[in-house]
C-alpha cells in the first residue's frame, strides 16, 4: 500500500470526511483492521483565507509548497490536495515536491465521463466557478462543457462556504437556496452538478438534485484509496 500525502486544513471539515472516507473504503477493500497509510499536514486556514482575498498566490504556493515537501519528507508516495480551489497550483506544488499528485478535476471526470455525461453544471468557491483552471481541465482534457451560476447566485454559494460550511454551520436555509441554484443550472442544459468544494457535501447531497451529483470530497478520497492500493 503506498502511502497518502494529505494536504488539508482548508477546512478542517471537510480534511475529517477525506480521512474518515480513505480510512472507510481501504477497510472495505481489504477487510479486517486494515486502514490507510497517510500522512496529513494541516494547514492553518485563517492564513490561507487572508491571503485568497487579496490574491497573494505567490504566498498561497509557498505554503503550499512547504506542506508538499514536509509530506514528502514523511514518507508520502503521492499527493492530494484536500480541497478544489488549491487546485490552481496543482502542478506548481506536484513540481516543489516531485511526487505524483492526484488532481480532483481528474477524479471528477472520470466518474462524470462515467455516468455518460457531457455538460455539467459547477458549485464552488467564486475562485473555481470563475477562474480557467478548473472549469477548462474539464472541457479541454476530458471535453466536458461546464456551466456555472449567475453572479449573485455565485456569491451567494461562496458566501456560504466561508461563513457557514468552513465553520460547521449548516443552515436549511442556505440548502432551499442551494437547491433552487442547481434547478437552474438544470434548467440551462446541466445533466449532472459538481460539488466543486469539499464543504459543500456537508450540506448537498444527491436527494438535493434530479440529476446526478458528484461529490469531489468522496470522488476524490476513492481515487487516492485506489491509487495507493494499485
Amino acid at each position: 500500500m503506498k502511502t497518502i500525502g494529505m494536504i488539508g486544513g482548508m477546512s478542517w471539515e471537510s480534511s475529517l470526511e477525506y480521512y474518515r472516507l480513505v480510512n472507510e473504503a481501504v477497510k472495505e477493500r481489504m477487510g479486517g483492521l486494515h486502514s490507510a497509510k497517510c500522512v496529513l499536514y494541516s494547514v492553518d486556514f485563517g492564513e490561507i483565507e487572508k491571503m485568497l482575498v487579496i490574491g497573494d498566490w505567490e504566498g498561497l504556493e509557498a505554503c503550499l509548497g512547504e506542506a508538499a515537501l514536509e509530506l514528502k519528507e514523511a514518507g508520502a508516495d503521492f499527493l492530494m490536495i484536500c480541497t478544489n480551489t488549491m487546485h490552481k497550483l496543482a502542478e506548481k506544488v506536484e513540481a516543489k515536491a516531485g511526487l505524483p499528485l492526484l488532481h480532483i478535476a481528474d477524479a471528477a471526470a472520470g466518474e462524470i465521463q462515467a455516468a455518460g455525461l457531457e455538460k455539467v453544471g459547477l458549485l464552488g468557491t467564486k475562485f473555481t466557478m470563475e477562474e480557467a483552471f478548473y472549469r477548462e481541465r474539464l472541457e479541454e482534457k476530458f471535453g466536458i462543457k461546464v456551466l456555472i451560476p449567475e453572479a449573485g447566485d455565485r456569491e451567494f454559494v461562496n458566501s456560504v462556504i466561508f461563513n457557514e460550511l468552513c465553520l460547521g454551520v449548516i443552515k436549511e436555509d442556505s440548502r432551499k437556496k442551494f437547491r433552487g441554484i442547481i434547478g437552474d443550472l438544470v434548467s440551462k442544459g446541466a445533466e449532472g452538478i459538481v460539488l466543486g468544494c469539499t464543504e459543500i457535501p456537508l450540506l448537498i447531497g444527491q436527494e438535493d438534485a434530479e440529476v446526478p451529483v458528484f461529490d469531489t470530497t468522496k470522488i476524490h478520497a476513492l481515487a487516492a484509496v485506489e491509487f495507493a492500493l494499485e
